[in-house]
């Protein structure tokens, strides 16, 4: 029987490049998109692959899509959160309504999915949630503290849910810890500044003036969705899933320090499973 995955932000990037590559593999895949007419049309030659409106940011429409998903099969594979989107301002340039902004889609939006899926989730022989976190989940980095402070809420999110859903639904619980990907992130990214105001003549435009230089610098070659999009296809084969996995080795390198101790993360979740449960 072909397993099946929900993945949210799959009109594009790593989200759709997954949505093609499990299609492929096999899997049925429900990718989320705000233009469920257009992409089901562009990839129509895909079998297995269905485009389904799945706003984030609106629990009624992953409500709806996850009731089509219950009617059709019964259960949920595995839930993939993707949707997201970078952010780069200072707490101090930036206004609370595009910190909530950031917050509603990145954090809220990863709950509601989760929220949303975790009834088929727990009908699945067994489950695997697995969100997009990012290098900066791990590691603060000047002018992203809201972006990180977002990622960040992940990690924890589903650190915590870590120590005790595989012993109470088993449901697998993996964050993905990209760094810089060769997608429109960071093309968005920047048009939101050029949007609302483009680069400031502040207090903090020598800082993202060489923040910004240093970026180009570093990331001449940055990783396909493709690639992390077979990152996941290992990962879903794997029998004993990470809580985290980078996805290339320049986003090891990045977070090396922070993650050296316990690289996958599940060494933290086994020990806090013993001690605070006893499982």
């Amino acid at each position: 029987m072909n397993k099946i995955i929900a993945i949210t932000g799959a009109s594009s990037g790593i989200g759709l490049a997954t949505a093609l590559k499990l299609a492929q593999e096999g899997w049925v895949v429900y990718a989320g998109t705000r233009h469920v007419q257009r992409d089901q049309e562009q990839y129509a030659n895909h079998e297995h692959l269905h485009f389904v409106e799945m706003e984030v940011t609106r629990p009624e429409s992953l409500q709806q899509a996850f009731s089509v998903i219950e009617q059709t099969h019964g259960h949920l594979d595995v839930l993939f959160c993707n949707a997201g989107y970078g952010f780069l301002r200072s707490l101090g340039q930036a206004s609370m309504d595009a910190i909530q902004d950031v917050f509603n889609t990145n954090v809220y939006g990863v709950m509601h999915s989760i929220r949303a899926a975790l009834p088929l989730l727990q009908k699945a022989e067994s489950g695997h949630i697995i969100a997009t976190s990012s290098v900066g989940g791990l590691v603060g980095q000047p002018l992203n503290e809201i972006y990180c402070a977002s990622k960040f809420a992940v990690e924890g999110l589903l650190e915590s849910m870590a120590t005790y859903y595989k012993p109470l639904f088993n449901i697998d619980i993996t964050l993905l810890e990209p760094g810089a990907i060769a997608t429109n992130f960071v093309k968005t990214v920047l048009g939101h500044v050029e949007k609302t105001g483009g680069l400031l003549e502040d207090e903090y435009k020598l800082i993202i003036d060489a923040y910004l230089h240093s970026f180009s610098t570093r990331n001449t070659a940055p990783q396909t969705s493709e690639s992390v999009a077979e990152v996941i296809l290992d990962l879903l084969r794997m029998e004993t899933k990470p809580l985290r996995i980078r996805t290339s080795e320049a986003a090891e390198g990045f977070v090396s320090l922070k993650v050296s101790a316990d690289p996958t993360g599940l060494d933290g979740v086994l020990k806090i499973r013993k001690t605070q449960l006893n499982m």
